[in-house]
């Protein structure tokens, strides 16, 4: 989780990442365009975002194709995050309740 962590911290590599959400099996050069860096730093943040399981890689002949991997970020999510929102949803719903009930009551 560590590699997936240090891979989402460079917004470089979030911008591929949303890049690849938007359309997947996308090639190096495609992904090059609008980036403003050179190939090999695109090719080199590709590499950490592949190391750390968020890309997956199909070759198709010559050509490298580039998918988004979500399983990296759901299992951060149902970590760090869907324990914190299950207390939240929790609050809100006891608060709606006491709400209703105090409605039901005269002043």
């Amino acid at each position: 989780m560590q590699l997936v962590f240090k891979a989402l911290a460079d917004q470089s590599r979030r911008q591929l990442l949303d890049r690849l959400f938007e359309e997947q099996g996308q090639s190096l050069s495609a992904l090059c365009e609008g980036m403003g860096m050179r190939r090999q730093s695109v090719s080199k943040h590709l590499a950490i975002l592949e190391q750390s399981g968020l890309v997956a890689v199909q070759w198709r002949g010559r050509e490298k194709l580039y998918y988004l991997n979500p399983v990296p970020i759901a299992e951060i999510s149902e970590r760090w995050l869907d324990k914190f929102s299950a207390d939240k949803a929790v609050a809100l719903s006891r608060l709606k309740q006491a709400l209703e009930d105090s409605e039901g009551e005269s002043p």
